[in-house]
């Protein structure tokens, strides 16, 4: 049987603040389990941020979710570990905290085109491969697993995932 999501909500009165304590609260590193418990927790997450609905800007170019994302995974970098790659979400929230994003859309079409340097994405998924990397051993994975998941970010995010040893 498939994991149910766990799905946290901002509002837009927390994102306007960078108000995420409540979430900290429920699972900062001081918050949560170890072994088996954390491990059901990979894969799991799913963020979204109300009260722009109305808005037609892409989130990566709303100045309020940028800022709060970038603060968001400042004080919690775990997300390649506990954000679901079923969906977009966490290339959204990737997209707020890299420096520059391009955005193209062609007239008479809904679908908009997100484009970012290569390198701003690479260097963000290297210092995020650390908090993952803790997080996985404080919930005793085995190697093979870790790989797993790590190629499994590579996929999601477009990357090459390199040579096997």
């Amino acid at each position: 049987m498939a994991e149910e999501l766990i799905v946290y909500q901002f509002s837009r009165y927390k994102v306007e603040r960078g108000e995420f304590r409540h979430f900290l609260s429920l699972y900062g590193p001081e918050q949560l389990p170890a072994g088996k418990p954390l491990r059901r927790l990979m894969n799991r997450f799913l963020f979204c941020v109300e009260g722009w609905d109305l808005d037609p800007r892409e989130i990566h170019c709303i100045p309020e979710i940028r800022r709060f994302y970038a603060a968001f995974h400042a004080a919690w970098p775990y997300w390649l570990y506990f954000c679901n790659l079923d969906t977009d979400t966490l290339r959204a929230m990737v997209t707020c905290c890299l420096p520059e994003v391009t955005t193209l859309q062609r007239d008479g079409h809904s679908a908009v085109q997100v484009a970012c340097d290569p390198l701003d994405l690479v260097h963000f998924l290297r210092d995020d491969f650390g908090p993952m990397n803790a997080i996985c051993e404080r919930g005793q994975m085995r190697e093979q697993d870790i790989e797993a998941r790590t190629m499994k970010l590579f996929t999601y995010f477009g990357l090459p995932a390199g040579p096997k040893e």
